[in-house]
């Protein structure tokens, strides 16, 4: 989960004001913290790895996103999902936001095969973010991070998202860079995310090629970390500086994450 959560820190200065259009700018500046991207992506590991989701109602899905969410009430949440998680709704609002995307990236690296790991993202995503669009985001990203972590090309992770979730990925990120603007669909930000991931050369050159794009800054660049870590890895200096940003019991759960990842690898 570094991938995401560096992501959404890296990108978070960057949320709500002009983003840097060149790739030379500080990754790690004052503003640089965790926002609620990296609290739910923390949620949905939470839930999977204490108690898998092996149904079509995933209450622990629920209850780990209010748990978590009650723990860090400041962190930007979205107005809908606000409502949801603050008012301890346990009902879907037929929502298309990326929230469904940047939050599923736990999904990717915990199952065997891409049918399941399609199933549970779908499973995380439907608790809130039922639109079809909603759940696509989240497959989409979650089946990437599989395809990149068993060493699947890029050409073929494209082909893979182009025909299975009709994303157009034709543009290049010099195309989509001057006239994009915020948008906090999952359409409007993971097709850009994949894009950024594909054209970036090793893992923070992704997040940087991320952050150029601006958008909904700290999500698009979570999104696209998330896919970057599995196909790259993480370098251990970017691990430090992300540790060091977060809390002991967030690190709890990414320790145990990982415990759990690498003990499945056999």
């Amino acid at each position: 989960m570094y991938g995401a959560i560096l992501g959404d820190i890296v990108g978070c200065p960057y949320e709500f004001t002009v983003s840097p259009k060149v790739k030379n700018f500080p990754l790690f500046i004052r503003e640089s913290k965790f926002t609620d991207d990296t609290v739910m992506t923390i949620a949905i590991a939470d839930a999977l790895i204490n108690n898998d989701v092996c149904s079509e109602k995933p209450i622990k899905n629920i209850d780990c996103m209010h748990k978590w969410g009650y723990k860090y009430p400041n962190e930007s949440y979205g107005g809908r999902f606000s409502d949801w998680l603050f008012n301890k709704k346990r009902v879907p609002y037929w929502s298309f936001g990326n929230g469904s995307a940047m939050r599923v990236s736990s999904v990717g690296w915990l199952y065997d095969t891409i049918k399941r790991t399609r199933e549970v993202a779908k499973f995380t995503s439907a608790v809130t973010h039922d639109h079809p669009e909603g759940i696509k985001g989240a497959e989409s990203v979650a089946s990437v991070i599989f395809l990149a972590r068993n060493k699947t090309s890029k050409e073929d992770i494209k082909k893979y998202v182009e025909s299975n979730f009709d994303y157009d990925l034709s543009r290049t990120c010099d195309e989509i860079r001057p006239n994009y603007r915020f948008d906090e669909t999952c359409q409007g930000t993971v097709p850009e995310a994949i894009t950024a991931f594909l054209e970036g050369q090793d893992f923070e050159d992704v997040i940087r090629t991320a952050v150029t794009l601006g958008g909904d800054c700290d999500t698009l660049t979570c999104i696209a970390g998330s896919m970057a870590e599995a196909f790259y890895g993480v370098p251990e200096n970017l691990k430090e500086e992300c540790r060091k940003r977060l809390t002991p019991e967030i690190l709890k759960v990414i320790d145990k994450f990982d415990e759990i990842r690498e003990r499945k690898r056999g």
